[in-house]
């Protein structure tokens, strides 16, 4: 899988942290995000895009390398928010990601957290 692969739509699936070991809460639902990717314009090799979690945006950015991946989130466009950092699913044709999404400040409420990437069908 290349940089080209990588162009088109994703969604996201995070995977929220467990509940209370009190079992008080139930656990939350997982999180769904939105990834744009298109070709970067100054990187050869690379792609460049946007991740949508309701109505928040950020700009992404990243490749995939002998199926590796690797993308940089930045919500202010300058510093790194977030990592997103995976591996292809064997046998899925390089239409699903599975990895870890790293907040670069984790909190309570938003930890490191595993993430899905399911490719969306459209023209790419």
């Amino acid at each position: 899988m290349g940089h080209l692969h990588l162009q088109g739509r994703w969604v996201a699936t995070l995977q929220a942290p467990p509940a209370a070991a009190d079992g008080a809460t139930a656990p939350p639902a997982p999180a769904t995000a939105i990834l744009q990717l298109g070709p970067h314009p100054e990187l050869a090799h690379s792609v460049r895009g946007t991740v949508r979690r309701g109505n928040a945006t950020a700009l992404v950015s990243g490749d995939v390398d002998e199926g590796d991946l690797t993308l940089e989130e930045s919500v202010n466009g300058t510093n790194i928010s977030a990592t997103w950092t995976g591996q292809v699913v064997d046998g899925s044709c390089g239409k699903e990601i599975r990895g870890t999404w790293n907040n670069a400040n984790p909190t309570p409420s938003a930890p490191s957290a595993p993430f899905v990437l399911r490719k969306q069908p459209g023209w790419q």
